[in-house]
């Protein structure tokens, strides 16, 4: 399974091309692609408009929506965060660190364009689409 990160999502609903967004673009019409949650909540909360809005939740919903956190998860996630930390890696983002453990645990490959998720791909096993697909 691929979930899609908001850094992705973002830029796919702007309009911006780049290979994240280009590689989006195939997978939305030949794979079966994911949404986490908490990214729905991230992507949805930047439109201006209740049209745009409403249609970003259209698409994203006909989605597989994954939760992203609990305990589990929550409490693999500060580990990973103290592996990182532990080799000078400091994560901006703390949703970045449970959604790279979401991954990580259940075994989804993650399409992002966001550097915060680099560290897990090279220290912690995380898959990346554009590596992987």
């Amino acid at each position: 399974m691929i979930l899609v990160d908001s850094s992705v999502w973002i830029d796919y609903f702007r309009g911006t091309q780049s290979p994240q967004t280009e590689k989006l673009d195939r997978l939305l019409s030949s794979e079966p692609i994911s949404v986490g949650d908490l990214i729905l909540t991230e992507v949805l909360q930047g439109f201006g408009s209740e049209r745009d809005f409403n249609e970003a939740r259209r698409l994203l919903t006909s989605l597989l929506i994954v939760e992203l956190g609990g305990q589990d998860v929550a409490i693999q996630a500060a580990r990973n965060f103290r592996i990182l930390r532990g080799q000078g890696i400091t994560i901006r983002k703390t949703i970045d660190t449970v959604i790279a453990t979401r991954c990580i645990e259940s075994g989804f490959i993650l399409l992002y364009s966001d550097r915060d998720f680099d560290p897990f791909v090279h220290h912690l096993g995380l898959r990346s689409a554009l590596l992987e697909t």
